[in-house]
C-alpha cells in the first residue's frame, strides 16, 4: 500500500485548484499603470498575471519579472528581475519597483488592477 502513496499525492496535487491570481483575472491583461497613491504616474509601465506564479511587465526602462505564488487576493512577489538598460526615468523605475514589492493584497476584475498593502499605497493598473 505504500508504494502507491507517492502516486496518490501526485494524484491530489494535481487536482487542486489554480488559486493565484492569474486564474482569477481570467486572462485579463496586461495592464498599465495609471497611478499611484491617487497621484498619476508620468510614465509607462505595465503588469501582466496572465501567467500563473509569475508576474511581467514593463517598468518606466527596462522588462522585468517575478514569481508571484501567494493565492488570491494576497500579492507577494519574490525578487524582481530586470533588463539592465539606462533611461531618463531610472528614478522613477525605483519608485515603481519598490512600491510594486511593498503589495501585499491585490483586487481585479472589470479591467482593473488594484495591488495595495496595509500603509494605505495603493497601485491602480487598467486595461488599455
Amino acid at each position: 500500500m505504500l508504494r502507491y502513496l507517492p502516486l496518490v499525492l501526485i494524484m491530489i496535487a494535481g487536482c487542486a485548484k489554480d488559486e493565484t491570481l492569474a486564474a482569477f483575472a481570467r486572462g485579463q491583461g496586461p495592464f498599465t499603470l495609471t497611478s499611484i497613491d491617487s497621484q498619476p504616474v508620468g510614465y509607462t509601465a505595465t503588469i501582466d498575471i496572465t501567467q500563473a506564479g509569475r508576474i511581467s511587465g514593463q517598468a518606466p526602462c527596462n522588462r522585468y519579472f517575478a514569481a508571484q505564488t501567494a493565492p488570491y487576493p494576497w500579492f507577494e512577489i519574490g525578487p524582481i528581475g530586470a533588463t539592465q538598460m539606462a533611461c531618463p526615468d531610472l528614478d522613477a523605475e525605483q519608485v515603481f519597483f519598490d512600491t510594486l514589492s511593498s503589495m501585499t493584497l491585490a483586487e481585479v476584475g472589470g479591467g482593473v488592477l488594484i495591488l495595495s498593502n496595509d500603509d494605505g499605497s495603493r497601485m491602480i493598473f487598467q486595461m488599455p
